[in-house]
């Protein structure tokens, strides 16, 4: 069964995506169990890399050259184009919200069944959610409409739990346990950490078929803005790294597809506006199709 769950992964989260929708009072009620399984998430998938090698990586200027595409220029961009089609004030600051956000913590487990270097993907959505506390401000301070009232204590709690704990946690697990012991671990429970994945499209979704039930026009509006969001997030990065060959132009491309806006909403919250939650929801279903067309894309395209 397992087996299954994983040959078959991409397209289970995308199913996910649909249940959810299907069953909103489920999404809704499972949609505050999602920080802790973000949590987890995060935990297992640092302790099952190289901690020597992902440091090496995360040295690297053209990591932290993506990391600034990933969400200065992007959220220039998308404010540009939000401003230039008239976006409404808590739409324009949901999605240069969403244009902040770091990469997906599954997107390395995504690109490692596309046969890619999860590594470089994984520094990438490291550097990228490293920038993350800058980039809300910043989106903040130029795109929120009123006085930012931010409480720092509380965000500085919310970095530190959901950003900086689990990093610390696994370099301190990989200090204090061999490499032997912690494979052997790994190895059992690596294979059910992609269950937790398919929570996230299931319990996210929830907050769009509110929208879609009480004001389905407007339901439309964010789902088209959504899919364009992920779509130019894809093929901007595409196209910025094809110089360095396919595969590392597809693994930034998808890295910068999948955002993490749970994370997002966990350290900002409600300071996003009433837009970001419904914009995460509508994120959902072409989020879950972009591995899917990833792989598609790495056949037809040569090299």
């Amino acid at each position: 069964m397992l087996r299954f769950v994983v040959r078959h992964s991409l397209l289970l989260v995308f199913l996910f995506a649909v249940l959810g929708f299907l069953l909103p009072s489920l999404s809704l009620a499972f949609f505050p169990v999602l920080p802790f399984i973000l949590f987890a998430l995060m935990t297992f998938t640092l302790l099952g890399m190289k901690q020597n090698a992902l440091i090496k990586q995360l040295c690297g200027l053209s990591i932290w050259v993506y990391a600034m595409l990933h969400s200065l220029f992007f959220m220039c961009l998308i404010g540009v184009i939000g401003w230039l089609l008239s976006f409404e004030q808590d739409l324009l600051l949901a999605v240069v919200g969403v244009a902040a956000t770091g990469s997906l913590f599954a997107t390395p487990a995504i690109v490692r069944t596309l046969g890619f270097d999860s590594m470089q993907a994984m520094a990438m959505t490291i550097a990228t959610t490293l920038f993350l506390p800058v980039a809300i401000i910043l989106t903040l301070f130029f795109f929120q409409a009123g006085q930012i009232e931010l409480d720092w204590g509380s965000y500085i709690t919310r970095l530190i739990v959901f950003i900086f704990g689990p990093m610390m946690f696994s370099f301190a697990v990989h200090s204090f346990f061999s490499e032997e012991k912690l494979n052997r671990f790994l190895i059992k429970v690596s294979p059910y950490t992609i269950i937790l994945v398919f929570a996230f499209p299931f319990g996210l979704i929830g907050s769009f078929r509110v929208l879609f039930d009480q004001k389905p026009a407007d339901a439309l509006q964010y789902f088209i803005v959504a899919t364009g969001l992920c779509l130019l997030f894809f093929f901007v990065a595409y196209l910025c790294f094809r110089h360095k060959g396919k595969e590392e132009a597809l693994t930034a491309a998808i890295t910068a597809g999948n955002r993490n806006v749970l994370l997002t909403y966990s350290v900002a919250g409600v300071l996003l506006g009433p837009a970001f939650l419904p914009m995460a929801g509508a994120l959902q279903i072409p989020m879950s199709l972009l591995p899917v067309m990833t792989r598609w894309l790495n056949r037809v395209i040569r090299r």
